[in-house]
């Protein structure tokens, strides 16, 4: 198993910036950022695949948020710009398993935009 472990996380005023930071226990390909605001589902934010060397972006984050990962360290980092209030969320490191499923989860980090 992988474990993940977030931090980063804090209270922020609108149009300021944030990076969050995942550490993982062991080798990963692919790994992702997903975020579940109060009352709502869990979505994904951004993800990486170092194998593809492909990333991908939530509309909503597009132009603002940068994933990038550090596989020397197995760290998986989210540089967050411009921050509007509705990207307020407990924020969530994840990545795959055998199975391409992303099944392991770090435990997450708030995130607050006033």
């Amino acid at each position: 198993d992988v474990q993940l472990v977030e931090s980063g996380g804090g209270s922020v005023q609108a149009g300021g910036t944030l990076r969050l930071s995942c550490a993982a226990s062991g080798d990963t390909y692919c790994m992702a950022w997903f975020r579940q605001a109060p009352g709502k589902e869990r979505v994904g934010v951004a993800s990486i695949n170092t194998q593809l060397g492909t990333t991908y972006y939530a509309d909503p984050v597009k132009g603002r948020f940068t994933i990038a990962q550090d596989n020397a360290k197995n760290t998986l980092s989210l540089q967050m710009n411009s921050l509007k209030s509705e990207d307020t969320a407990l924020y969530y490191c994840a990545t795959v398993d055998e199975t391409d499923a992303y099944n392991y989860w770090g435990q997450g980090t708030q995130v607050t935009v006033s």
